[in-house]
């Protein structure tokens, strides 16, 4: 019989909550990632600004928190909603 006691040894309690803290933090930066591409979505359409099916996906897929901020400023200014994507600062 093999021998299972790592299995219940505070060393391996310690790696599972690791990964479990890895991952709540994971999924908290892409609920933040994921809310401020709903908040550029609403920035341009209360602007007016026509999103094409494209720019909304690429919006919506952005995990980059950076990525997502630098298009959210941009945002505030741009003419057509693919001026958000122009290069970074």
């Amino acid at each position: 019989m093999a021998d299972l006691s790592f299995y219940i040894s505070p060393l391996s309690e310690e790696i599972r909550e690791e990964g479990r803290a890895q991952g709540r933090a994971q999924g908290r930066a892409q609920g933040r990632a994921q809310a401020r591409g709903e908040n550029i979505l609403i920035l341009l359409d209360a602007r007016g600004i026509d999103v094409t099916d494209a720019v909304r996906e690429k919006i919506s897929a952005c995990i980059d928190l950076e990525v997502s901020r630098e298009w959210l400023i941009r945002a505030v200014h741009a003419a057509t909603a693919e001026e958000i994507f122009g290069p970074t600062r």
